[in-house]
């Protein structure tokens, strides 16, 4: 059974932060690359970082120096540190995952089904 299961979402205040985790099951991530993308409601999706297989990383313009993304393959998870959260972060965290490469979202094989952070006063 492959999966991905996101945790770690919840209501934080603007300014705060936030640490998601992205843990495989049923496969090992290593040879993955993992990416986090975020859908706000009534928006499209959009990619927010992506770390490959050989730990390069990317990030969206607009959480490039607030957003870290790591990966612990011994614990099979992609985590993905946010801080300095503002409210138009607020949005469902996917994580999905793809062979060595970052790629935009069509290419994403397995995907998990989310969690929700809300930043708000």
């Amino acid at each position: 059974q492959l999966q991905l299961v996101e945790s770690g979402g919840g209501l934080v205040q603007p300014g705060g932060s936030l640490r998601l985790s992205c843990v495989a099951s049923g496969f090992t991530l290593d040879y993955y690359a993992v990416g986090w993308f975020r859908q706000a409601p009534g928006k499209e999706r959009e990619g927010v970082s992506c770390i490959a297989s050989d730990d390069s990383t990317n990030y969206k313009d607009n959480v490039k120096g607030r957003f870290t993304i790591s990966r612990d393959n011994a614990k099979n998870t992609v985590y993905l540190q946010m801080s300095s959260l503002k409210p138009e972060d607020t949005a469902v965290y996917y994580c999905a995952a793809v062979m060595h490469d970052c790629l935009g979202s069509a290419f994403m094989d397995f995907w998990g089904n989310g969690t929700l952070v809300t930043v708000s006063t």
